[in-house]
């Protein structure tokens, strides 16, 4: 056996792996957003958002710096403090974009959430992020 042939398997598993642990790394974004928006943790929600985003909340509809928009969040967390959140649908588009939709609850308010992620310089951020009231 020449080297050429034994260093195809070997090439093949790599591309392989690396190409399977893409959603993985998928999955636990979106595991933790869900998680983040769960426990009203906007640091750990901020985390993981663009240098800019758009973001709507009951109280504010704009693109802010990722500081900005962290303390806007804080803001909606602490005036409408978790009972849960579903997270209902998510999926990815065409262009690589990740989405998913819930509905958060606080009392008796309900919110239908939406968040895009998008690789920004090979890493994924949150470039979009709602809270729109159901009530």
């Amino acid at each position: 056996m020449n080297y050429k042939t034994r260093i195809f398997p070997v090439m093949l598993l790599l591309m392989v792996m690396a190409f399977m642990s893409q959603p993985t790394q998928a999955q636990d974004l979106t595991a933790k957003i869900a998680a983040a928006i769960r426990t009203a943790n906007a640091k750990e929600l901020g985390n993981h958002f663009n240098q800019t985003l758009d973001l709507r909340t009951p109280d504010s509809e704009g693109t802010y710096s990722k500081v900005q928009a962290e303390m806007i969040v804080k803001s909606f967390f602490s005036k409408y403090p978790p009972a849960s959140y579903t997270q209902n649908h998510q999926g990815k588009s065409n262009d690589g974009s990740q989405y998913a939709i819930g509905v958060y609850k606080s009392g008796k308010h309900s919110f239908r959430t939406y968040y895009l992620v998008k690789n920004i310089g090979g890493k994924p951020v949150i470039h979009q992020l709602k809270f729109e009231s159901e009530d």
